[in-house]
């Protein structure tokens, strides 16, 4: 399978922003997302809102409960009527943040074949340990998905065998527990991305707390991109119909602070 996202690394350090699909609506997420495009956002994650979001902190768990507050029926058929009317105003390149039982209810096949229709290129699935990715795995490789695999400060032993089918990007969680905006996080993020390109060419993303650009560019010297998810939630409850400007100029910002490295540094 040849990846759509692999490439969007290649001599550039991707900044990657996240937000909750319908926080605080659905035409909310849409001007969200093309202000994350337009202020530079190499891909966009959009986190599927879920009623028990084991990976997510305090931010992004407030969020999935407005998303759902917002519409109570909200259906994932209503995802995807979000991606459609984002793909009618940009082309960012999208992922998914979902927890498994969201494609697993709607159907892999069903669930692959609309996110290739809609170019959403690829699926991050936190609670999706890599012995079960063979349920997903076959329909995803089908419609050209990436299955975006995490790989933590603790899995030691394990990164070979968790990143041997990856394909699009590799998400690097910066430190132990839950999302969240950190100060600090694990000493050894250098030794990791290491130990991970020793076994795989697949460009890394370090994600789970990053919030300034001065975390941004540390970071992309390390790995080859930033995911960044709670401070763009947050921009979005703190400034509501404003949000969009603040996401464009943050995104400029964050592109700014990592500009200038290079894709192997």
């Amino acid at each position: 399978m040849t990846s759509k996202l692999k490439p969007l690394f290649n001599n550039n350090k991707a900044f990657i922003p996240f937000v909750v699909t319908n926080d605080p609506d659905f035409q909310s997420t849409v001007n969200n997302v093309v202000a994350l495009a337009k202020g530079g956002a190499d891909i966009v994650e959009l986190g599927l809102p879920f009623s028990d979001p084991v990976a997510d902190g305090p931010v992004i768990q407030a969020a999935d409960i407005r998303a759902l507050k917002a519409d109570p029926d909200i259906a994932t058929d209503t995802f995807f009527d979000i991606v459609e009317a984002i793909r009618k105003e940009t082309q960012v390149p999208l992922v998914f943040l979902t927890y498994l039982n969201i494609p697993f209810q709607y159907g892999y096949e069903k669930f692959c074949a609309r996110c290739e229709a809609l170019g959403v290129n690829g699926l991050v699935i936190p609670d999706l340990p890599v012995e079960e990715r063979g349920e997903i795995d076959p329909f995803a490789a089908k419609h050209g998905i990436d299955i975006i695999p995490l790989v933590t400060p603790t899995s030691a032993s394990r990164i070979e065998k968790i990143v041997s089918k990856a394909t699009g990007f590799i998400y690097v969680v910066s430190s132990l527990g839950v999302t969240g905006e950190r100060t600090k996080f694990a000493d050894d993020l250098n030794d990791l991305v290491t130990r991970i390109r020793a076994v795989t060419d697949v460009p890394t993303a370090i994600g789970f707390g990053i919030h300034t650009p001065e975390q941004a560019a540390e970071m992309t010297a390390i790995a080859d991109g930033a995911i960044v998810g709670s401070a763009c939630v947050n921009l979005v409850a703190e400034y509501g119909d404003q949000a969009p400007q603040k996401l464009t100029d943050y995104t400029k910002q964050m592109k700014r602070a990592i500009a200038g490295q290079t894709s192997n540094a």
